[in-house]
């Protein structure tokens, strides 16, 4: 993996650059689209190549691990080839979805034990075994196992919190730096800083997380409840103390401000289900602020989805055919949506890019805030 910062803001801590991997490269600031179990849900890897631009997806272990499983997945020749894929791919460890599944797991030094939420069998992931389904899934990215604390927490269980996915993750290192690649390609990992909304533990675990020297480095345990704010102080402390010349991953964020916010402080990535997820339900970002298409006031509005036609579908179809379409629950609707809203993310973080090589990032992103906190 070869990381180049090209731009820097002189505003804010807002950088431009480049990942480099065997499948090609990915312009940071970037955002994954969340294929969690190999798919992006109602989106084709046609449309999220040619109409979304995007340089890399988000698959998760958990999911991919309990169905097809890990044997389908090497009889394909790993998950590029399964799904159909050839640019980048990033797999979360599932950490993330053993801590939702709060009264089926039980959490011990050796990993975790839980019951599928599909049929309830028992599993057990460790950090090893983590490492070895991301071996054969064959991501280009992986993730080191962490334990995601919830929020509110305790001081004390966020520093045992800590401790425990630190670690892990040297179990982790160690796994994978004693395993190959599967697929004739390189795979990296990143590690993961935790420490709930407590500074203190925070900066602890940034400063474990940059002495590994990993690839590129992880920020997790934050949008899971905590107001705004406090997810931007915990990101300022942490970006100051991870390595400039490594990129910065922010794990589950955000909104399109959280997005703009959090790369004023130095994050280069970012991964979401908010844009496919708040699609399905009806809600449409835009540059001019958001739109709950199913209200009335869209029935008879046949204007184009978005004037600003970032993808194919804005100007394909009015406001008043796709609020029809959401009204008799149409599974049209939610592609549509889901295109649509992709596409914008991609153009946000396009124009970030672009704000950022010019010079003026800190000046729009102050107006875009503004604008996209409006309703239509």
């Amino acid at each position: 993996m070869k990381f180049t910062i090209n731009n820097t803001d002189n505003n804010t801590n807002a950088r431009a650059g480049c990942i480099e991997t065997s499948h090609g490269e990915i312009q940071t600031p970037v955002f994954m689209p969340v294929g969690t179990q190999g798919t992006v849900k109602a989106v084709h890897q046609k449309e999220l190549k040619q109409e979304i631009n995007a340089d890399i997806i988000l698959s998760n272990t958990y999911h991919l691990y309990l169905r097809p499983g890990v044997e389908i997945i090497e009889k394909a020749g790993g998950i590029h080839k399964f799904i159909n894929w050839n640019s980048n791919i990033l797999t979360d460890s599932g950490g993330y979805q053993v801590y939702s599944l709060a009264s089926r797991r039980k959490i011990t030094d050796n990993g975790v034990e839980f019951k599928s939420h599909i049929d309830g069998s028992s599993h057990l992931f460790t950090p090893e075994k983590v490492i070895d389904i991301q071996r054969s899934i064959g991501a280009d990215i992986i993730m080191a196992f962490d334990e995601c604390p919830a929020y509110p927490c305790e001081f004390d269980y966020a520093k045992k919190s800590i401790n425990l996915t630190h670690k892990w993750l040297d179990r982790c290192i160690k796994r994978f730096d004693s395993t190959d690649d599967k697929y004739g390609y390189k795979q990296f990992l990143f590690p993961i800083v935790q420490g709930s909304t407590y500074k203190d533990l925070r900066i602890q675990s940034a400063e474990y997380i940059a002495n590994t020297n990993s690839f590129g480095n992880a920020i997790g345990g934050l949008s899971v409840g905590e107001p705004a704010e406090e997810m931007y102080a915990m990101n300022e402390v942490v970006c100051e103390v991870l390595p400039k010349d490594k990129p910065r991953y922010l794990m589950g964020v955000g909104t399109p401000i959280n997005l703009l916010e959090n790369i004023a402080l130095g994050i280069d990535m970012f991964d979401c289900v908010m844009p496919t997820r708040n699609a399905r339900n009806g809600m449409l970002f835009t540059s001019k602020g958001t739109i709950n298409i199913k209200n009335n006031k869209w029935k008879d509005n046949f204007s184009a989805i978005d004037d600003d036609e970032i993808t194919y579908v804005d100007k394909e179809y009015s406001k008043a055919y796709l609020r029809h379409l959401f009204s008799v629950n149409e599974i049209l609707a939610k592609q549509i949506a889901s295109i649509h809203n992709l596409g914008f993310y991609s153009w946000l973080i396009s124009e970030s890019r672009k704000h950022i090589i010019d010079g003026d990032f800190l000046n729009w992103k102050n107006k875009m805030v503004k604008v996209l906190n409006k309703r239509l």
